[in-house]
């Protein structure tokens, strides 16, 4: 109980230090969104040919936008704040106070997972209203089941990263260089149909996103027949989330950097 209660305390601060940041908060939420109608704009009018079935563009961006979702919320968030966090001092306070490390810890992660949540509902809900795109069914376990996966894979991965990160000068370009042309040619921003070089296929299949991208799909096709879990993808992406993981607790630092 005392546990629960350390770890609800830590959640309450997190949401409460996001809404005492309205700038942050409202791009936050108008991020995907935002890009989810740019990207209908340019692409959503046609149909998409994804391998054994062709969709309408809206179809493929509501998982497309997800999976940036997950991404954003999971690994540049947390890899930015925890860095930000460290060089200020904030993490080695932390270790010195009352707060069990792991209670920190849970409580950001857990904000995350929330923030993610709750901005992939209303993603979906803004496909629904305003471009016809279905809400999963007999899919959703696959869906939820992809999202836990990607959201312990890109956690891991975030702080990660984190822990090579020399300061806090560096952390937007080191974030950003590390994962924006990930999403450039993992399915995410531009569809598959479009031409892609078969090496740039290749080499994005090396990487999480990717096949967080594909899983989403499948589970978001109105098409898909079964239950929707893409087992390889899932594979692919928990590996990942445990070498991110064990990288963690070997490299990452509670300390600022001198």
């Amino acid at each position: 109980m005392k546990a629960m209660r350390l770890v609800l305390m830590q959640l309450k601060y997190q949401e409460r230090a996001f809404r005492r940041n309205p700038a942050a908060a409202f791009f936050t939420i108008a991020f995907p969104l935002i890009f989810l109608v740019i990207l209908n704009v340019i692409f959503g009018g046609s149909d998409l040919d994804v391998g054994d079935r062709v969709i309408s563009g809206a179809t493929f961006y509501i998982p497309a936008i997800a999976a940036l979702t997950v991404v954003n919320s999971c690994y540049t968030s947390i890899a930015m704040s925890w860095v930000f966090d460290r060089d200020g001092g904030v993490l080695k306070r932390v270790r010195g106070s009352p707060l069990p490390p792991w209670a920190f810890l849970v409580g950001r992660i857990g904000h995350a997972v929330i923030l993610m949540l709750a901005l992939l509902v209303l993603v979906v809900l803004f496909g629904w209203l305003f471009y016809d795109v279905d809400v999963p069914g007999q899919t959703m376990p696959a869906v939820l089941v992809t999202l836990a996966v990607g959201a312990f894979a890109f956690c891991t991965l975030g702080f990660a990263i984190a822990a090579v990160i020399p300061n806090s000068d560096a952390a937007p370009a080191v974030v950003n260089g590390s994962i924006l042309p990930l999403l450039f040619i993992s399915d995410v921003f531009i569809p598959p149909d479009l031409g892609t070089p078969a090496w740039v296929g290749h080499l994005s299949s090396a990487f999480p996103v990717k096949h967080l991208s594909e899983a989403l799909q499948t589970a978001f096709n109105p098409f898909t027949t079964g239950a929707g879990f893409e087992l390889v993808h899932l594979g692919v992406i928990a590996a990942w989330g445990i070498a991110g993981l064990l990288f963690t607790l070997r490299f990452s630092s509670w300390e600022p950097r001198v």
